[in-house]
């Protein structure tokens, strides 16, 4: 578990895509919400967490509607009835397509039921008292979304960003030079001690990320094709 001021993060790494599956609460408080619950056994070791620290979960956020991102949905929700899935608004058919969401073309069959709620860029939520804002990271997905917490320095990323390197842009309703421009105009533009948690891989800083990543500097912008 790490703490970011006034927030708890543990991350659960789901070994066959070495997916990374979050929970988070407010420090001192029981609401808790889930984000992007992977392949088991990452589903049941949240589950386990949350009896573990004494939480009572809100809502499973997914970042985007790929495979790797929602498969612990149903058995999560199986575990702990009632919990809401929220989703991104632009992604709501990938849910139940196993075309869509890329699992049907890897070999297997993996779908996720019905969002609660869909999300779309700029939306506040709330969390314990902690304010976040939802952004727009689509390019590896079509309508992939980060989730932004200033209070605790944190942002949400998924697939859009890594250290040292970016999404891929290579699958269906992706777009090199949308990955870009969001991750620019609405990653970069942080303030430069945020913590950035990607769907795989180690966390990093926007300012780490600036500095270093060679896909988000200006010659990388300039050798964008014309996607989108």
């Amino acid at each position: 578990m790490t703490q970011h001021g006034p927030l708890n993060i543990e991350t659960f790494v789901e070994p066959m895509f070495q997916e990374n599956g979050l929970l988070l609460w407010p420090q001192g408080q029981a609401g808790c919400w889930f984000v992007d619950p992977g392949f088991p056994p990452q589903p049941e070791a949240l589950a386990a967490a949350v009896h573990q620290h004494g939480l009572k979960p809100q809502a499973i956020l997914l970042t985007h509607c790929h495979a790797d991102h929602l498969a612990g949905v149903r058995l999560l929700q199986q575990k702990l009835p009632g919990t809401p899935l929220w989703a991104p608004r632009d992604e709501e058919h990938m849910l139940g397509d196993a075309n869509a969401n890329l699992s049907a073309p890897f070999g297997f069959s993996v779908t996720a039921p019905p969002a609660d709620r869909l999300l779309s860029p700029n939306e506040q939520l709330d969390l314990g008292g902690l304010s976040w804002t939802v952004l727009d990271v689509g390019g590896h997905s079509p309508g992939g979304l980060a989730y932004y917490c200033p209070a605790a320095g944190v942002v949400i990323v998924g697939d859009a960003l890594f250290a040292g390197s970016i999404g891929r842009h290579d699958f269906p309703g992706s777009s090199q030079r949308r990955l870009l421009r969001n991750i620019r105009e609405n990653l970069l533009t942080l303030p430069p001690e945020t913590v950035v948690y990607s769907g795989h891989g180690p966390t990093t800083t926007v300012a780490r990320e600036k500095r270093y990543n060679p896909f988000v500097g200006l010659d990388a912008a300039d050798e964008v094709d014309d996607e989108d």
